[in-house]
């Protein structure tokens, strides 16, 4: 859309900079919109100057000598957001000392920009609807009715139509607010604007500020306005500042100009993980630690059955190895510790010397077990049956609950275990009471 007079009055008038068509197609709307008592919704992304269109609305409407108030939904809490916005009477709730009016009240005859509409709760998006459509509404703790004349602007940065598929948005509000849509364009989509907005914003820092604004290369433009900024004229202004006030030389080359532009041009803020073949369904936080510590548990499972297989005879399953590489991807076996091998020619000590030397040579499983083959087996059939560790088990679960005259409490305190665990032993091999 071309830059039409009125268009051109309406951004001298409020301080717009630009021409982009999306801007002046947004502005345009704005201003047939204005007059009329309409609710407006306004869409666009974090940064982008909705405040300025609703303030736009605001200046032109016949209400532009009434009050104008701009309050962020996210901002305040859940609990108190019906009071701000409707009022309370005394006693309404602890803290509640005497009569408040909320800003649907004090605003009677003026406009509420209600910014992040999309965060506001439920419950209270019900007693919005009411004032939307009947002009009522009650203060918190009252049963008394109020009328108000107040002109709702809203604007988000979220998609209402999925926050109503998700059900976190009435659908009824969303269609009472949506009665006319502007959509602000992002600052990526605004082409020369970009350069327009970094010469306003030097300028105003450098002036504000009593030190030379900065001039931009060719290539220190092209390096600027072909950078996507995620945070849209917020982060804009943010980089015009930085760089007028630290570079000493007010000549800005592609270079320079690089040095302050992030690296990754995405946004660099977090991001919710989303679950696969549900849209947009976020993870909560205990799911996402649900999974977590469910692969931990499985990846100890593995593990065990590996020790298991170590241990067992000195024999190593290679087809479970073969079966589960992914538990070795990030082991490097030419760093595992060295261990030791039998030797049973040493007379003085029983246990293998160490050198220095040693610590060289890598001992692999494979000549582990070759030297194995040489160790005699000693262990006799009676040892093995009193080396069974539920047998052991029972037996000083057993000799515990004996010294402490069959009172579990101290008996679990001996054995460093809980009551419980003690109680399901005791079930688990069926231990009786001696007394």
């Amino acid at each position: 859309m071309t830059n039409s007079p009125e268009i051109q009055s309406v951004k001298n008038r409020f301080g717009i900079i630009g021409n982009a068509p999306g801007l002046n197609y947004a502005l345009n709307v704005a201003i047939q919109v204005a007059p009329t008592d309409l609710t407006v919704l306004i869409t666009g992304e974090s940064g982008s100057g909705k405040e300025s269109f609703s303030k736009i609305i605001h200046g032109l409407s016949h209400r532009k000598h009434g009050n104008f108030i701009a309050i962020n939904c996210g901002a305040i809490p859940e609990g108190t957001i019906d009071s701000e916005l409707f009022g309370h009477t005394k006693g309404a709730f602890t803290g509640a000392v005497d009569d408040r009016k909320g800003y649907f009240e004090t605003t009677d005859g003026g406009t509420i920009f209600l910014d992040e509409i999309g965060e506001m709760p439920v419950s209270t998006q019900a007693r919005l609807l009411r004032v939307l459509e009947n002009g009522e509404f009650i203060p918190v703790g009252s049963s008394k009715t109020k009328k108000t004349n107040v002109r709702v602007v809203a604007a988000t940065n979220v998609n209402l139509v999925d926050a109503v598929e998700r059900g976190s948005f009435r659908e009824d509000l969303y269609y009472r607010l949506n009665t006319v849509p502007i959509s602000v364009p992002p600052l990526r989509e605004r082409g020369f604007d970009i350069e327009l907005l970094f010469i306003k914003f030097t300028s105003d820092f450098a002036e504000k500020n009593r030190i030379s604004p900065v001039e931009l290369t060719e290539g220190a433009r092209k390096v600027l306005t072909s950078f996507r900024f995620p945070g849209n004229i917020r982060q804009l202004k943010n980089i015009a500042e930085q760089i007028t006030l630290l570079e000493p030389e007010r000549i800005i080359t592609a270079e320079v100009m690089d040095k302050y532009l992030p690296k990754h041009q995405a946004s660099g803020l977090p991001a919710l993980m989303r679950q696969f073949g549900q849209g947009n369904s976020d993870i909560s936080e205990r799911e996402i630690l649900y999974k977590v510590l469910f692969d931990m548990r499985k990846d100890v499972t593995e593990l065990k059955k590996l020790v298991y297989s170590l241990m067992k005879g000195g024999q190593v399953n290679q087809e479970f190895i073969n079966d589960h590489e992914e538990l070795f991807e990030e082991i490097n076996t030419s760093t595992l510790p060295a261990l030791p091998s039998a030797a049973p020619n040493h007379e003085e000590s029983p246990y293998p010397v160490y050198s220095k030397e040693d610590d060289q040579h890598i001992v692999t499983i494979d000549n582990l077990q070759g030297s194995r083959e040489n160790v005699e087996d000693i262990t006799h059939e009676d040892e093995e049956e009193s080396l069974s560790l539920e047998r052991n088990e029972h037996e000083i679960i057993l000799k515990a609950l004996r010294k402490n005259n069959f009172k579990r409490k101290y008996a679990a305190k001996d054995l460093g275990i809980s009551e419980r665990t003690l109680y399901r032993k005791i079930k688990q091999y069926d231990i009786e009471d001696e007394k």
